[in-house]
């Protein structure tokens, strides 16, 4: 089960769910970055990844402080995915998923509503 698209696709993907964001929730985004990779070097089956401090850890100590980051992991996704049609939910899913850990919401929450 393996899917493959050109990278501007891909990218596309990945744009298509940012669009999809909620503006009020897009406009609540602070310092944070999203970057699209092949892999996760030491989890390659690794679909996305948040790190960074979330907005519900930053305090009035935080500054200077280099953007998050939220990786999209290109190779990985495309690897779980056998059709065009699951990978735009995918992408979508793992997309909102790091949103969500940006905002502070934990992986068990995640995981309950659906978005895990």
């Amino acid at each position: 089960m393996s899917i493959v698209v050109a990278d501007s696709r891909f990218e596309s993907l990945v744009d298509d769910a940012l669009d999809s964001v909620p503006d009020a929730l897009f406009d609540a985004m602070d310092n944070v970055v999203v970057l699209i990779a092949d892999r996760h070097p030491e989890e390659p089956g690794l679909l996305g990844l948040y790190e960074g401090v979330a907005l519900t850890e930053r305090d009035t100590t935080y500054s200077g402080f280099l953007p998050d980051t939220i990786t999209i992991y290109r190779g990985a996704l495309c690897d779980f995915c056998s059709t065009e049609e699951q990978l735009v939910h995918e992408v979508a899913v793992t997309v909102i998923h790091e949103i969500a850990h940006h905002f502070g919401i934990e992986e068990h929450t995640l995981h309950a509503l659906g978005w895990g």
